[in-house]
């Protein structure tokens, strides 16, 4: 496999993350109890490992207590820990393999030229990075929204140290990809990824995809809205190499017209007309009452008694359950929540290009070339 030495879906994150913890993930959140798993549990990575699910933990009288019979009372937390432990150990492995196979490519090259790492650095990286006072307020204009209203006299000096980081990072990363094909490099470091089971759920694109991507929503989330807009690009730009599927998670403490919305969304899928009604809500935001739900269906020329009468029942009440269950145990407190091909995309509603980035990662894991 050919050597990845800084994923730039993950650099841009970490880049992002001054900024975002002033202003907030771009993403609804809401505070919401455990249910069910879909999470693959990691191995440990070292010290006690965690038991298998026929392991005995426990005796009573000669019969074992395995990880199994947990579920009832601490399946919630032991998924939760599981997946973010999976998560966290990759970013942390991901992150120094990266970090050591730079320091081992920029020390081979500084011995080659005579001089020291920290000149190599300066002089091929440092020295040509420039950072203006237009480029200052065109980041300031561009994220106003995620500044809560913070004059820029306030952020001018935070604002130039991040785009000087982030030129840096750029560059340096341009500069290790280029000294990495010279040398044989090889990073074995395997990213963590979820398992789903994905049959019934509503999807777009082929079942043979290369990448499959899915999106956990809510209908009355605006940042979700925004999304909507993100991925209609990637279908677009990936058409017939990706996946998409939707499930639910309506953030119904902060979202009223959510649960409704997410059921109105099955009972349109029943009738082969999800996306339709997908595209319609998100345009109406606004416009998600019982009411407004049905006028939609209407509009689009559904089955009006048919769609009026799953409503009104909530017949798709418990998958609705289920997929904010499977979402809960993965740790999800805000939508949208993006994984692709298993791998979660930290972020919220991300910009395209950082969906670009892991999307193309992944087709080239495969062999296959990206946009």
């Amino acid at each position: 496999m050919p050597a990845r030495l800084a994923p730039s879906s993950r650099r841009l994150v970490a880049l992002l993350l001054p900024v975002l913890l002033l202003a907030g993930l771009v993403a609804c959140g809401d505070e919401v109890a455990s249910q069910e798993s879909a999470a693959r549990r990691p191995s440990s990575g070292g010290g006690r490992s965690s038991p298998n699910s026929d392991e005995p933990l426990a005796l009573v009288d000669g019969e074992a207590i395995t990880r199994a019979d947990l579920e009832e009372f601490v399946g919630n937390e032991l998924a939760m820990l599981e997946h973010q432990y999976g998560s966290q150990l990759y970013e942390l492995l991901e992150t120094g393999v990266t970090q050591a196979v730079r320091q081992r490519l920029l020390d081979a090259e500084a011995a080659t030229r005579g001089v020291t790492v920290e000149d190599l650095v300066l002089s091929e990286i440092e020295t040509q990075i420039t950072v203006t006072e237009a480029d200052i307020a065109a980041w300031y204009s561009a994220n106003q929204g995620r500044l809560q209203g913070r004059p820029m006299e306030m952020l001018r000096g935070p604002i130039r140290q991040f785009l000087w980081d982030q030129d840096r990072e750029e560059r340096m990363e341009e500069f290790a990809g280029t000294l990495a094909s010279g040398h044989a490099v090889d990073v074995m470091v395997d990213p963590y990824r979820v398992d789903f089971d994905n049959q019934g759920q509503p999807v777009f694109g082929p079942a043979d995809a290369p990448i499959t991507l899915v999106e956990f929503s809510d209908f009355e989330c605006p940042y979700c809205g925004g999304f909507a807009a993100t991925l209609d690009k990637v279908k677009d730009a990936y058409e017939g190499k990706i996946r998409l599927v939707y499930r639910q998670f309506p953030l119904t403490q902060i979202h009223p017209n959510a649960l409704k919305a997410a059921e109105a969304s099955l009972c349109a899928d029943e009738q082969g007309r999800f996306w339709e009604l997908h595209d319609a809500m998100f345009a109406e935001q606004a416009m998600l009452s019982e009411g407004d739900l049905k006028r939609k269906a209407g509009r689009l020329g559904l089955d009006q008694a048919a769609f009026d009468a799953c409503l009104d029942t909530g017949k798709f009440a418990e998958r609705v359950a289920a997929d904010l269950s499977v979402g809960q145990r993965l740790g999800i407190d805000g939508t949208p929540a993006v994984f692709i091909n298993g791998r979660p995309l930290v972020g919220g509603a991300v910009p395209f290009e950082m969906l670009v980035e892991m999307i193309d990662d992944e087709l080239a894991r495969q062999g296959l070339q990206g946009r």
